[in-house]
């Protein structure tokens, strides 16, 4: 699969399925001949799939300076804000209103658009008859996965919210919110049902990592039970990757994050020509910055001789004053080879899975020992769990996501708001921090457009 054809897909998606808004206003009829049109055959159809991938990789699942990791970044303790933008600001001082942030509402209206999108090519499935047993299975596999990974941080970022599962416009119009349990419902019935219909490796993409698989669906799957606390099935999804001999940790960090990489479940494919990733560009301080750069608790929190610290963080120094900033993607330059691809699913992620969820079920063997696993690449000693309690081991995990998982798609965020420490460790860093600010506002415009929908406290 090459760039070029990711380009030609964007057009596909706009004509084929255009905006959300502009998709639900025009006529019955016409919606009827754009879908027939879209899924007559499997080319059809997988351009469908392809342009969802390629928006995603331009949004805010993409890296860019909105993206879902850098509004993490800012609102939890990753990242120190250097901008006068008043997104910036207002993410970094925790004072989100339902008007005041274009980001929030931006990440919103794209998130659902991609939930519309899906259910869009799910309805074009089940109405088309041609499409091939393999094609359908594939499509059809990847738009529940898809919607699923929208849906998972829609909750994590905004609570409840409406569960949309199909495209008739009457309908969602006036949805009401739903309980973030119903909602892990739908997502854990997606990804079952994705998981029985994707292939498990990854020949549909010319064995490029850029399409959800199996594995992808698998992968999604532990980290929702986890965040459930449904441990003992968590364990299980995340052991299932780990026993798939189809993935391996990378023994240099410096390989981890490029494309195609023995570590990668699911990349994301860079859309335009001689671009690597986004967050190359916008992560890798060159002058005095004027975006953000890593905290000292992260960039002073890593162990001595960790090699995360001098493989994933760089330095600029500027008027004597140096700065931090995440490097683990390398490249900042464009028209450079492509060498990286934009990590959303990782195996590093599993072992940590794994061990959160056996130390939740008191297996603290088990759980220093997937610990050791990650702290054995990254040069680091191996601990003891002799004499350990469960409250240690725990400590031990999130201390290891913390250095594993910096600024990454949210993870320290969304780690804080679930472990329930989220006020004890913002509350003396964040001047105005109050317990509210865990859960973004509902933009203002969804409110006024549903009355149904009520806003976060």
């Amino acid at each position: 699969m090459k760039v070029k054809v990711f380009a030609i897909v964007v057009i596909l998606l706009i004509v084929s399925l255009s905006s959300c808004r502009e998709f639900l206003e025009i006529d019955t009829p016409k919606t009827q001949i754009v879908r027939h049109k879209v899924f007559e055959n499997s080319e059809g159809a997988r351009a469908a799939v392809f342009g969802i991938l390629s928006q995603m990789s331009m949004g805010g699942f993409g890296g860019i300076s909105s993206s879902v990791t850098v509004m993490g970044g800012l609102s939890s303790d990753e990242f120190l804000n250097h901008s006068t933008s008043q997104n910036n600001v207002t993410l970094y001082s925790n004072s989100l209103t339902p008007i005041n942030n274009s980001v929030v509402t931006t990440n919103w209206n794209d998130m659902y658009l991609i939930v519309y999108e899906a259910n869009s090519i799910l309805e074009g499935c089940e109405s088309s008859g041609g499409l091939s047993t393999n094609v359908r299975s594939q499509v059809v596999g990847e738009a529940k996965f898809i919607r699923a990974f929208s849906y998972f941080y829609l909750i994590n970022l905004f609570g409840d919210v409406p569960l949309v599962t199909g495209t008739d416009y009457s309908i969602n119009k006036s949805l009401s919110r739903a309980a973030v349990s119903d909602v892990y419902n739908q997502i854990e019935k997606d990804l079952k049902e994705s998981q029985t219909l994707l292939l498990s490796d990854y020949s549909m993409s010319g064995d490029e990592k850029v399409e959800p698989n199996k594995w992808a669906a698998t992968a999604l799957l532990a980290r929702a039970y986890l965040y459930q606390e449904k441990c003992a099935d968590a364990e299980s999804q995340s052991t299932l990757i780990i026993n798939s001999n189809v993935f391996s940790l990378e023994s240099n960090l410096n390989s981890v994050f490029l494309k195609n990489s023995k570590e990668a479940i699911w990349q994301l494919m860079p859309v335009s020509p001689g671009v690597n990733t986004n967050e190359g560009e916008i992560m890798i301080i060159a002058s005095n910055p004027t975006r953000w750069s890593l905290s000292t608790s992260v960039s002073g929190g890593f162990e001595v001789n960790d090699k995360r610290s001098a493989s994933w963080t760089g330095s600029f120094t500027i008027s004597g004053k140096q700065y931090r900033y995440p490097f683990k993607y390398k490249v900042r330059l464009r028209n450079q080879p492509v060498t990286e691809y934009y990590m959303v699913l990782r195996f590093a992620e599993q072992y940590l899975i794994r061990a959160e969820a056996r130390a939740m079920q008191n297996n603290l063997p088990g759980a220093v020992s997937d610990l050791n696993t990650i702290r054995t690449r990254a040069g680091l000693p191996l601990i003891d769990a002799t004499g350990l309690t469960q409250t240690d081991v725990l400590g031990l995990v999130t201390k290891e996501r913390r250095s594993e998982l910096f600024a990454e798609f949210g993870h320290r965020w969304f780690d804080l708001k679930r472990s329930g420490t989220i006020d004890a460790v913002l509350g003396p860093l964040k001047a105005d921090w109050q317990p509210k600010d865990a859960l973004f506002p509902i933009p203002q415009a969804e409110i006024t457009a549903n009355p149904n929908i009520i806003q976060n406290p």
